[in-house]
């Protein structure tokens, strides 16, 4: 299924997984471009997202490793409905024993079944000519895989939240090799980083900002966090959330719940202890609230009042069209 904890070989050859199909087709695009124009080429991976498919000797790497456990934080609770869950895409599991070593083995082996093949996309020979391009790598979510008895994305913390953001340019572009960054930036920032770069006007009024001052070293004046929203789903309560963070420090509110919680990334990156209801924080966990507060304020939901959070608003996930047809 498409978001299951399921896992098996792929059952054809492997030149036929669409891991490798994804790179045949890019590689077909690199060959036979017009090599006087520019370009632009996404290669979007399905992998590692479920369906946990890896060709078989990926899966037979990461079974015979011994694997890291799923991180779980001394306030998390496992499901009542028991190990596995009645339906196998639930948000919420307790996966143990073989279920979930073979589980987390097929998403280390999609993982890395992509390391191999862009190793052919990047090769000179047949692929990127990286004198003349910039490589960016990024993904859209992660996956909670069994870390805080929980599965699939559409939680805050930082096993779905947390997402690669690496780029590589020719040595024109002046960015410092293997520097790390530590500012929080987001997909929000790739269209104006890549404007940047290629010397075009950013567009007015989109959020994100051009990294490529920070790739040269250069220290500028930066946001201060990144908000991170999800909806309730219409079958599903206790996923709609507001968080803000840093990367150093993180606070979560459950908007059906009211729920809070905070993190202190920095000492405990795994999210193990909650400091929500520790005297220490209490001056940091206001503050962040305070932002939270001020970010929502202006929210159709009616979230905030201005002065405090407001719990179990409805929070529509869906919109109707003329003709009464969800979207």
């Amino acid at each position: 299924m498409n978001n299951d904890w399921t896992a098996r070989p792929w059952h054809l050859d492997e030149s036929l997984h669409h891991t490798n199909w994804t790179v045949n087709e890019s590689q077909k695009f690199l060959q036979t471009r017009d090599p006087s124009c520019p370009y632009f080429l996404t290669v979007s991976f399905l992998a590692p997202h479920p369906p946990l498919v890896p060709p078989a000797c990926y899966l037979d790497r990461y079974l015979h490793e011994e694997l890291p456990a799923p991180a779980i934080g001394d306030w998390a609770e496992p499901p009542e409905h028991g190990a596995k869950s009645d339906d196998p895409q639930s948000f919420r599991v307790n996966l143990q024993g073989l279920a979930l070593k073979t589980a987390r083995a097929a998403y280390f082996g999609m993982i890395n079944h992509i390391d191999d093949q862009m190793r052919r996309l990047l090769n000179p020979i047949n692929g990127v000519d990286r004198d003349n391009t910039i490589i960016i790598f990024v993904s859209d979510h992660g996956e909670m895989l069994g870390d805080h008895y929980r599965w699939r994305k559409n939680a805050p913390y930082e096993g779905s939240a947390r997402i690669p953001f690496m780029i590589s340019a020719p040595e024109r572009f002046g960015l410092k090799k293997r520097l790390v960054v530590d500012k929080p930036v987001c997909l929000e920032d790739l269209m104006p980083t890549l404007l940047d770069m290629i010397g075009e006007e950013p567009v007015a009024g989109v959020d994100g900002r051009s990294v490529w001052p920070l790739m040269r070293g250069e220290d500028i004046p930066w946001r201060d966090f990144l908000h991170i929203e999800h909806s309730e789903l219409e079958d599903t309560e206790g996923i709609g959330h507001h968080a803000l963070t840093n990367g150093q420090e993180k606070f979560i509110w459950f908007t059906k719940s009211g729920r809070e919680q905070f993190f202190d990334l920095c000492k405990d990156p795994d999210e193990l202890k909650d400091l929500i209801a520790v005297p220490e924080s209490k001056e940091r966990v206001a503050l962040w609230r305070h932002r939270l507060i001020t970010e929502l304020k202006d929210r159709p939901e009616g979230l905030t009042d201005g002065a405090k959070l407001i719990s179990n608003r409805p929070y529509p996930t869906v919109m109707k069209d003329n003709a009464g047809q969800k979207s």
